[in-house]
């Protein structure tokens, strides 16, 4: 019997790109398998605070977030690492440093 995989659309508001993810992978690993670029990707263990993103607007489950790059603040804001949060429907995203660079956007 297979099993059948629901998939959410992931829009990156402020890089117009949108891609699929797969329920029970992170939104980082979903980005990657597709070949996108979109989301800098650091150490994909939320260490970094490379893959900092604002979830605008759907739900999802999270792994620990390091204190030092993601506040409670933050979290209350939906400001999230992408290689901790696991999609559990469409997500709308910010990605709040620019592509291959480390700088923040404002």
């Amino acid at each position: 019997m297979s099993q059948i995989i629901t998939k959410h659309k992931i829009q990156v508001l402020n890089q117009e790109q949108e891609f699929l993810c797969p329920s029970g992978i992170t939104l980082l690993v979903g980005m990657e398998a597709i070949n996108s670029h979109c989301i800098d990707v650091g150490c994909r263990g939320g260490g970094c605070g490379v893959c900092k993103i604002k979830v605008i607007n759907g739900s999802f489950l999270s792994k620990r977030m390091s204190k030092a790059h993601i506040t409670d603040e933050d979290l209350q804001k939906g400001v999230v690492l992408a290689c901790r949060i696991f999609p559990t429907s469409d997500l709308k995203i910010e990605v709040l440093h620019s592509p291959t660079s480390k700088q923040v956007i404002v």
